[in-house]
């Protein structure tokens, strides 16, 4: 007997409440709904991001992690949690917003690959990525043949296959970028055949992905599958040759320097939406679209810098995270039960690593890779990450994967990104260079002949022209080997993923790309120094070096040790206003300063720049600097004195040395006696001997002023030091050592500068000179200066206000 009964649907929710007060509740409204779904996913998958960071875990992991925890699997065994966040009938609204965000997620993809990279890409690289793609494809085939006969039976057979074997080829380009900058690995020859290979494998992947979907369509007919491929042929390649023209104009019309044109930016992103609808209009994918077009978007200048300021803060941080729940939502791991299931698991996660690890290491070592690089490659080829979710969850929406299959998948991506990190820290150790090749560390030596060797620091360009002009000042005589220069760009890797654009401006003038060809780069940083270097007789190698502000002093440190330099130049975290007076820059520059002083394997400067030479570069003929260093004692008194020796061998400049001594008189009553340096007769004894070879040399040499200066008190000192106001750079030493040095103990803004410095940087002190502060390189720094770079400065940002 048929049933009269009828099934009510629910109805469909309203946008907006009235209010608790007008007894509505909020979670029954689309909107208020998804604001409280967008804040929970937001902050779950931050605070999870933060757990996971001492691991070196990509943000990515712990999104996949908290979706993962959000659905069915943990949580939302809850079922009254569950109905009252994610009630069937928000899914629809939840599905939307994720899908545009990974539209527009998908189109800033498409803007880090550059299609002119994949074209320079070597035989290794390619050869790497077919390897990479095609043993885990066919091993994922093999796979799929097991699943089809045990829990995923009566799936299409064709285009299960296809998915397998895409979904366990995968390596996801934007997430192996990650890691590489969390490894340091990103800027080294590992790095770089890594990132060509998976750029090569991301392209490959999106092909496949396509004939995937063409054939997974609801109507088995093969001729349907042939018009859906043919007709997105046809968009890519109508899209290849209308959009470049277009994109190229706009580009051309947005100027260095300029803000661009909101219209501009309003219509690409319009493309985009358009673009999607297109290729859902096909029955491909709406994310397709938006990936192609921005593929096609031109890389240089500020029009796709623009694109990517508008679009990925809001996107990346708030809508691509419900992708990861809407995933989520649909994993459940309480479907993987049974040893049969479990051990499924097991194949698939095997089947994925041993085809993707082994195919790479073999063509790895035919092309003569040391073993142990081609298996860290290996590891890093095995990255999976968003495109993997993508493509498992278009697998499960067109019917082709089902919920147990899926859970396992979605297990596996998570597994084999998770294990990345862990495996490439212990199995690859770059060696660092032998300590003994590493002679010259400190300006200060014996052959003062040799080639010296000198790492500039630098963030933005601001500080360029003080830094060329600097380096005219240091280059001594021609006579000499002569000084080489590694002027290194200091590019902060953010949070946001579209950071690795940088490594396409970087590819270049990258460290450890030093520029070997006499290609022309428009980046107008090496420009400013290549003009330089055919314009003097200083070497210049601009480098850059990409990397979280917290590890920064690592790259520097490290890059130091393999160039074998003798002093790095750090910029201070302080720039000068119209006014005169310094405020702060970047707080925490300071930080990496004070990681760089107590780490450094040489000599170290902090260049406080008011404008040496003006904001421009000053030629050698017209260079007519005073340079003033002042002499209380100590290693890195002595090292500020080589330098200004060095800088007085250039005709255009006068050096004026003070010695400060204690008046005998009053030596023990106005001024504190520093009781290590009396007990250290050598230290004493070497100022000695350092001040007779420079004395020596003075009286050969009239561009060269010595005097000594006996001091009564504290003041007197500030006195003699004010009277040099006028010059353009002083030189001091970071940690005096000598009786003198309580007349500057006082008060201490920025301890990494040491009293003089301090000093001279004093809103009290008026002068419109640069000051270098140096640090003489030593095995092991004096307790006591370590200590000024590890407390924390009460009076930090007391200058800035004033």
């Amino acid at each position: 007997m048929a049933s009269n009964t009828t099934v009510k649907c629910p109805p469909p929710m309203k946008a907006t409440s009235n209010g608790v007060f007008q007894g509505d509740n909020p979670l029954d409204y689309a909107l208020p709904l998804v604001i409280l779904q967008i804040c929970l996913v937001v902050v779950l998958s931050r605070v999870l991001a933060y757990l996971l960071r001492p691991l070196r875990q990509p943000r990515v992991i712990a999104e996949i992690i908290g979706g993962v925890l959000l659905g069915p699997s943990a949580l939302g065994r809850n079922h009254k949690y569950l109905n009252a966040l994610f009630p069937p009938r928000s899914l629809t609204v939840l599905d939307t917003l994720a899908n545009l965000g990974l539209l527009f997620f998908l189109f800033l993809v498409g803007l880090e690959l550059d299609p002119r990279s994949l074209k320079r890409t070597g035989k290794k690289a390619l050869s790497i990525a077919l390897s990479g793609i095609s043993v885990p494809f066919i091993l994922g085939i093999g796979t799929s043949y097991v699943l089809r006969g045990t829990i995923s039976q009566g799936v299409s057979h064709g285009p299960f296959l296809v998915f397998m074997g895409v979904a366990l080829s995968i390596t996801a380009f934007p997430v192996l970028a990650r890691i590489l900058a969390e490894l340091k690995l990103l800027t080294t020859d590992l790095g770089q055949i890594a990132m060509s290979a998976a750029a090569v494998n991301d392209v490959a992947a999106w092909i496949l992905l396509a004939l995937a979907i063409a054939l997974s369509g609801k109507d088995s007919s093969p001729l349907v599958s042939l018009w859906v491929f043919l007709c997105g042929s046809g968009f890519i390649i109508l899209c290849i040759f209308v959009a470049p023209p277009i994109f190229k104009w706009m580009a051309r019309r947005c100027p260095e320097g300029e803000p661009v044109n909101e219209i501009y930016v309003c219509g690409t992103l319009v493309a985009v939406l358009a673009a999607g609808f297109v290729t859902d209009s096909i029955g491909i994918h709406a994310l397709f679209g938006a990936f192609v077009l921005g593929v096609l978007v031109p890389k240089e200048g500020p029009f796709a810098g623009a694109l990517v300021e508008k679009v990925e803060d809001l996107v990346s941080g708030l809508f691509l995270p419900l992708y990861f729940v809407s995933s989520g939502l649909k994993t459940n791991v309480a479907t993987i039960q049974g040893a049969q299931s479990w051990g499924l698991l097991v194949l698939v996660i095997f089947t994925a690593c041993f085809g993707k690890i082994v195919g790479t290491v073999i063509i790895s070592m035919l092309f003569k890779l040391p073993f142990k690089e081609a298996v860290t490659l290996g590891f890093l080829m095995n990255t999976k990450g968003l495109v993997e979710l993508i493509v498992l969850n278009i697998g499960r929406d067109r019917g082709v994967l089902n919920d147990q299959t899926f859970a396992i998948m979605v297990l596996m991506a998570l597994f084999t990104t998770f294990i990345t990190t862990p495996l490439v820290v212990s199995i690859y150790k770059p060696a660092q260079m032998a300590s003994s090749k590493h002679k010259n560390r400190t300006i200060e030596r014996k052959d003062t002949g040799s080639q010296l060797r000198i790492l500039t620091c630098f963030q933005s360009t601001r500080n360029i022209p003080t830094l060329i002009n600097l380096m005219e000042a240091s280059r001594g005589i021609g006579k000499r080997e002569g000084l080489r220069v590694y002027a290194m760009h200091l590019m902060e890797l953010s949070e946001r993923s579209s950071a690795i654009l940088m490594v396409h401006k970087a590819r270049k003038n990258g460290m450890p790309f030093w520029n070997k060809s006499q290609d022309s780069d428009p980046n107008q940083i090496v420009v400013a120094f290549e003009a330089f270097q055919h314009l003097s007789q200083v070497s210049i190698r601009p480098t850059t070096a990409i990397s979280a502000m917290s590890s920064m002093h690592e790259d520097i440190s490290s890059s130091a040790a393999k160039k074998r330099v003798a002093m790095i130049i750090l910029p201070f975290h302080k720039h000068q206003r119209l006014d005169g007076r310094l405020e702060t820059t970047r707080a925490d520059l300071r930080h990496v300063n004070r990681r760089v002083l107590e780490h450094a394997p040489c000599s170290v400067g902090i260049l406080v720049d008011r404008g040496l030479g003006g904001t421009s570069h000053v030629s050698a003929s017209n260079v007519e600097y005073t340079v003033a260093v002042f002499f209380f004692g100590g290693h890195d008194d002595r090292e500020a004195l080589s330098y200004g020796a060095r800088m007085a061998e250039h005709p255009g400049i006068n050096l004026n040395v003070v010695r400060f001594t204690t008046d005998p008189k009053v030596a023990g009553e106005t001024v504190r006696l520093d009781i290590n340096y009396q007990n250290r007769p050598e230290a004493r004894s070497e100022d000695e001997e350092v001040l007779a070879e420079f004395k020596e040399k003075v009286s050969k040499d009239s561009s060269i002023k010595f005097e000594e200066k006996a001091i009564k008190d504290a003041q007197e000192t500030i006195d003699v030091i004010r009277s040099y106001s006028r010059c353009n750079l002083f030189l001091v030493g970071r940690m005096p050592e000598g009786q003198l040095l309580a007349a500057f103990d006082r008060r201490r803004e920025c301890s990494e500068l040491g009293p003089v410095g301090n000093l001279l940087i004093s809103p009290d002190f008026s002068t419109k000179a640069s000051v270098l502060v140096v640090q003489q390189y030593r095995s092991q720094l004096p307790l006591e200066s370590l200590n000024t770079l590890r407390e924390h400065d009460t009076t930090e940002g007391e200058y800035d206000s004033q």
